[in-house]
């Protein structure tokens, strides 16, 4: 289930937070894009600005997006120009229905406890061969930030074991960046890269 505080936030500062979406994509989702057949179903979970949802859409994409804040997908729809549709992670239901399922910076709000359930879902969502990609900040164990999101902050090795815990991938890396977010602080990203 979300956490009512993050989604608090997210309702209170969408329209200012879909600006801090506004830069160039993330190089992950080039990479992403490329590794998926041309019109190739994609989930996004978590759509937040629109950026990406827009960027895959405009590369020929067949975008399903979705946010858990009825805010942040009312801000997403004007962009992407598809309808985002209000969807909690412990809500997909989808079975083989996608090639990819993007999550940038969105299942790092999944409660720990939920996270390994999470991720066979989206597994299962996914068809065989499919690809998924998702990005979390690197910590020690849950906690908020100074907005009093919720993150459940995650180490390498114990992110590692809940995908390996979720479903029997065929292959998968984790790759560990130096970057930032809306809070403006140094932020160890660790992106995940599975197929099914």
């Amino acid at each position: 289930m979300p956490d009512d505080k993050t989604l608090e936030f997210y309702a209170r500062e969408a329209s200012h937070y879909v600006q801090h979406g506004a830069d160039a994509p993330d190089p992950h989702l080039n990479a992403f894009i490329a590794a998926l057949p041309p019109g190739a179903r994609v989930l996004e979970l978590g759509s937040g600005s629109g950026r990406d949802a827009a960027f895959m859409r405009a590369n020929g994409l067949d975008i399903d997006p979705t946010d858990a804040s009825a805010q942040l997908a009312a801000e997403a729809t004007k962009r992407i120009g598809l309808p985002v549709r209000l969807l909690r992670f412990d809500e997909l239901d989808a079975v083989a229905a996608y090639d990819g399922v993007w999550a940038c910076a969105s299942l790092l709000h999944a409660p720990a406890a939920e996270l390994t359930a999470d991720l066979t879902r989206i597994f299962t969502a996914l068809r065989p061969g499919g690809l998924f990609v998702a990005s979390f900040k690197a910590g020690t164990g849950e906690g908020r930030d100074r907005f009093g999101r919720y993150y459940n902050y995650p180490d390498a090795a114990t992110l590692l074991d809940h995908y390996r815990q979720a479903a029997p991938w065929t292959s998968l890396a984790l790759q560990s960046v130096e970057g930032s977010g809306y809070d403006k602080k140094p932020t160890e990203w660790l992106w995940v890269t599975a197929r099914r």
